[in-house]
């Protein structure tokens, strides 16, 4: 309780925010990287502080394009038995101990999600932020998958399998977008709130209030 406690606290004031989720096995060098930091640079340039795991990888793109730009840099890091070590280009680094804890915080400051190829924990988290939208427990806000080519398989899997099986429904699957291109990545969480301000509605403050 501790943790929801001081992170709600430390965080209270950020608005608006972009949680950033992806693999923290890349390297500077990756593509994957690259991407990250130039959306993380435009999305604070452009007036959102930008969320990540505070870790290597996708993580430290996301904080460092944020960085050294004009809005907040903030990571969210996660104690493992095998150490998770900060990055170094956080505003606000706020460590903890349970991943559920540190889940409930990308998605109550978060006015829109951007996810970058990764690994289990990527889906994870993907998948967490797809469930408490498609159920109504959250806001429907932005969810925006990066990188079309990887995540073709797994989008092509949801249509022939869930939506044909009907495990989901169709229109499910419309709560994702695939976008590759940084600055339309941007552009689409404009467009998103344009007939309305960032801060939660208060239907959406009651949604969030009870998460």
């Amino acid at each position: 309780m501790a943790e929801f406690v001081e992170a709600t606290e430390r965080l209270s004031t950020v608005r608006p925010a972009v949680s950033i989720f992806g693999s923290a096995r890349v390297t500077p060098e990756s593509p994957y990287y690259q991407q990250t930091e130039k959306i993380a640079r435009l999305l604070s340039d452009a007036g959102f502080a930008v969320v990540s795991g505070g870790g290597p990888g996708v993580m430290e793109a996301a904080n460092k394009g944020a960085f050294e730009g004009k809005s907040l840099s903030i990571g969210l890091n996660i104690q493992l038995p095998h150490e998770q070590q900060a990055n170094h280009y956080q505003d606000i680094s706020q460590s903890f101990r349970h991943f559920f804890a540190r889940k409930y915080m990308f998605v109550k400051v978060a006015a829109a999600y951007v996810v970058m190829p990764g690994g289990f924990g990527t889906l994870d988290e993907l998948l967490e932020a797809l469930t408490l939208i498609q159920t109504g427990k959250t806001p429907r806000i932005p969810l925006i998958l990066v990188g079309s080519e990887f995540w073709a398989g797994m989008l092509q899997w949801f249509r022939d399998r869930l939506i044909a099986e009907g495990m989901i429904n169709p229109e499910d699957i419309d709560l994702l977008q695939v976008i590759d291109e940084p600055e339309r990545v941007v552009a689409a969480i404009f467009d998103h709130y344009e007939t309305r301000g960032f801060g939660p509605l208060p239907e959406e403050h009651e949604l969030l209030l009870n998460l």
